[in-house]
């Protein structure tokens, strides 16, 4: 059930996603919102049915809770990301800050945990919890992970208007309009999210099984489709390049491990099949 609902949520969003480009003006930021609550309600929604309340309410309390202060105080201070300010384009504000956006942070935070966790062998619920090193790699693959994104989503929402920095320098090269410090910002507090999320998560946030499918088809489809349409479709080739680079170091490995694991079931699906007598199997 739990993967058939997430499934189902993260079709509406992709196709919420593939408009976007087709959209202009108001029917456009009206599509953002949209699209950010979908993508809430997907991440939240996985980890209340795939992991039960405390993990639900860690994340919201680390996520959109988290998020929200950190944004006020950026909003009210320019710590930690400069000073910026929001547009009303993205619906009601609440101390300066637009309700979607702690909604964002929390949209891609739950993916990019499950992500992490996988790639630091967290497939195996029997192995007990993760060694020091271990952790500290979890730890780092989903503050990358999470951070990254920004690479593709600041450029976007400021050549929409949706928020407007008051002194955008030094910048990114090809990335005008966005200070570097707002990426620093996102890195800092991406790990300070993720340091404390599996504390006040507990222990069924340490394992990732088949139930979290949905999550890793949201990160790599998130990954993909922002390269594509910063490309193709919204004229912003240089985020498609800055993104493609910082979002790979968890992307990349999260697909090739799961492209190995389904030939590894392949192989041994085909191992276990008998063999019917008079075949040749050797043809």
């Amino acid at each position: 059930m739990t993967r058939r609902i997430s499934w189902t949520l993260l079709a509406v969003l992709v196709l919420a996603q593939i408009c976007y480009p087709l959209t202009t003006g108001a029917t456009r930021a009206g599509l953002t919102v949209a699209t950010v609550v979908l993508g809430w309600l997907l991440s939240v929604g996985h980890a209340l049915l795939s992991r039960g309340p405390r993990v639900a309410t860690a994340l919201v309390a680390v996520a959109t809770g988290g998020g929200f202060a950190i944004e006020a105080i950026g909003v009210a201070t320019g710590v930690p990301f400069g000073s910026y300010d929001y547009s009303g384009e993205l619906g009601p504000k609440l101390a300066g800050v637009p309700l979607i956006i702690p909604l964002a942070w929390t949209w891609m935070a739950w993916p990019a945990w499950l992500a992490a966790v996988r790639l630091t062998g967290g497939g195996t619920p029997a192995g007990g919890g993760a060694s020091a090193g271990r952790w500290v790699g979890r730890i780092a693959l989903a503050t990358v992970g999470l951070a990254a994104w920004d690479l593709f989503l600041d450029p976007q929402m400021v050549a929409e208007g949706y928020w407007l920095w008051r002194d955008a320098t030094p910048a990114l090269p090809g990335l005008a309009g966005v200070p570097v410090s707002n990426y620093l910002g996102w890195l800092l507090f991406a790990v300070l999210m993720m340091s404390a999320l599996r504390p006040l998560a507990g222990p069924a946030a340490e394992h990732t099984d088949r139930r979290d499918d949905p999550m890793v088809g949201l990160y790599l489809w998130t990954y993909f489709s922002s390269i594509l349409a910063h490309a193709v479709f919204l004229d912003l080739p240089a985020s498609a390049l800055w993104g493609a680079a910082g979002m790979s170091v968890t992307a990349v490995p999260l697909a090739v491990t799961l492209l190995r694991a389904r030939r590894g079931r392949d192989t041994r699906r085909e191992d276990h099949q008998p063999h019917r007598p008079g075949v040749d199997a050797t043809r």
